[in-house]
């Protein structure tokens, strides 16, 4: 020592690494375990409500997304629009044979409302409707939705000229009928349904609908036959060509009478807007990590003034400021790293429950994960960085003092 003196040499303190800065803030921890459980529930309530949000709502827009590639983007549906005069106008008979000789067109369906009421016997009161649409079909109406017959057979050439109805999967629900080769009451007489669809995404108006062959609802409930809906689908690169000339083809008189629209847009737009209360529930998730923030904060603050007489002794034997304020801006963010751990895969956890249970495919974007781990060690640092300065600040003699 008095060699090192003479010659000037300056004592240094020993330098801890970071396995040891682990191995303190660790320590410190254990010696009141339910106080840092506790912290750390903050925490993870916060970073398991954010990871889920998100978790949630990719989860639902991608279960969007894989229906709109199975049902496809090419079909186009024309509506009969509003006069000059605000009437509703109507369709020409001849349309859905005008907008098959377009050329990129592959398959054509129309319906037409009949003005009739389906009801489950004819002792029911006409009034009660149950909202159940009686409509005339083509034949190609099927085929052109994608839609597929869950019990009995679809409209054909020959059904189709006969007293046979096929229910749509809303419309045979409230009737209470569940499969094909009952009967039900439409117009005045007896109409065997001859199948029972299943939903039909596109064309929801459908699934609420008694369906009738087309000259079957002109002979027998007096069908004018004008459609009311054309349903086309085309080749994809031509769906915005076909858009372009369907209402002059459709009615060629008065063009500005039809309405075209894209059925898928509706679900385009349902993905679009599945993340619109995002930002609103991201929100209360932020709120949460902050609570969590502010209770480790208090937790280590509190533990600041617990421990003076322990800060105190390690100053005296030689433990610098830096040191101390390193153990314990270490325990604040290991803190709040075990509850972001737990939070992430408490969130994961119930995006993946939640989407399972409806059918969606599970989704939680890596770029959450490691965005609520991120927001977690920015909250443990904040929190601990008052604390940690206000140790570092404890002169030695606070040992002898508490002691």
């Amino acid at each position: 020592m008095r060699e090192r003196a003479a010659t000037g040499t300056r004592l240094r303190p020993a330098r801890l690494g970071a396995g040891d800065v682990v191995r303190v803030g660790l320590g410190g921890l254990r010696t009141r375990p339910a106080r840092a459980v506790l912290s750390a529930l903050g925490i993870a309530i916060g970073i398991a409500t954010m990871v889920a949000v998100i978790g949630i709502s990719s989860s639902a827009e991608q279960d969007l997304l894989r229906r709109l590639d199975r049902l496809g983007t090419n079909l186009l549906r024309a509506q009969p629009g509003d006069t000059l005069f605000g009437e509703k106008a109507a369709l020409p008979e001849s349309a859905p044979a005008m907008v098959r000789r377009i050329g990129p067109v592959t398959a054509v369906g129309a319906t037409g409302t009949v003005d009739a009421t389906v009801r489950r016997t004819d002792r029911i009161p006409a009034e009660i409707s149950q909202g159940i649409a009686v409509q005339a079909a083509t034949t190609d109406l099927l085929g052109t939705l994608d839609v597929t017959v869950s019990s009995g057979a679809w409209l054909n050439a020959g059904t189709s000229r006969h007293p046979a109805v096929v229910l749509g999967s809303e419309a045979a629900r409230r009737l209470g009928l569940d499969r094909a080769g009952g009967q039900v009451w439409i117009g005045g007489r007896w109409f065997v349904v001859l199948g029972v669809l299943r939903p039909a995404e596109l064309a929801p108006e459908i699934d609420r609908s008694a369906l009738v062959g087309w000259d079957a609802a002109r002979r027998h409930l007096g069908f004018d036959g004008h459609p009311t809906t054309i349903y086309e689908r085309s080749a994809d690169a031509s769906v915005d060509d076909v858009r372009g000339v369907l209402a002059r083809t459709v009615n060629p008189e008065r063009p500005e009478e039809v309405e075209v629209s894209r059925p898928s847009d509706a679900l385009a737009a349902k993905a679009a807007a599945t993340g619109a209360f995002t930002g609103l529930l991201l929100g209360l998730g932020a709120v949460a990590l902050l609570v969590g923030g502010v209770g480790i904060a208090n937790t280590m603050v509190i533990s600041v003034l617990e421990r003076r007489s322990e800060i105190g002794l390690r100053r005296s034997l030689g433990a610098t400021r830096g040191q101390v304020r390193a153990q314990f801006l270490a325990e604040s963010l290991l803190l709040s790293a075990f509850g972001g751990v737990a939070g992430v895969l408490l969130g994961a956890a119930v995006t993946t429950g939640f989407a399972l249970a409806r059918g969606w495919p599970p989704v939680v974007p890596g770029w959450a994960l490691g965005g609520a781990l991120a927001a977690t060690l920015a909250v443990g640092a904040a929190a601990g960085l008052y604390p940690a300065m206000r140790a570092a600040r404890l002169p030695p003699t606070v040992a002898l003092v508490a002691t």
